[in-house]
């Protein structure tokens, strides 16, 4: 393995890391939000702003960890030819549809167009959690 093949790989991982630590903490300021009683005005702006900060510093730490995925993929020929590359790729176009989902909530705070409820939000959260372990255990055991 070459020392460049060694930066890029753990620069993506800190990268994915950073990028999940973001998706892990906004559905959680979507559950408070969902919380907030209609007269909390001023929690209600400051968890929409500490929505809004936070979804775009998690979108400035995605692009780097797809881009040095997408690297490792085609660069260094990480998968080539093996199935579990192929389940990873759709499970991160599922987090990026789940990040996407994130600002989309957001927006429907802002506009009073909620449809969930802070239950709702919670199973939401987990879903993360879900993918980011089972894009681990793919990664790590290459089950196929």
């Amino acid at each position: 393995m070459s020392n460049l093949y060694l930066w890029v790989k753990a620069f993506h991982i800190i990268f994915v890391a950073s990028w999940f630590a973001g998706l892990f903490y906004l559905p959680r300021i979507l559950v408070n939000l969902a919380m907030v009683p209609q007269e909390s005005h001023a929690e209600r702006e400051r968890l929409l702003l500490m929505g809004h900060k936070l979804y775009r510093f998690a979108t400035l730490l995605a692009v780097p960890a797809i881009l040095l995925g997408l690297w490792l993929w085609l660069g260094f020929g990480i998968g080539k030819g093996q199935g579990w590359i192929h389940a990873k790729l759709l499970l991160v176009l599922g987090v990026i549809g789940y990040h996407v989902h994130c600002r989309k909530f957001l927006r429907q705070f802002e506009q009073f167009a909620n449809r969930h409820d802070h239950r709702w939000f919670r199973w939401f959260n987990e879903t993360s959690v879900l993918l980011f372990a089972a894009i681990v255990v793919l990664v790590v055991v290459k089950p196929f």
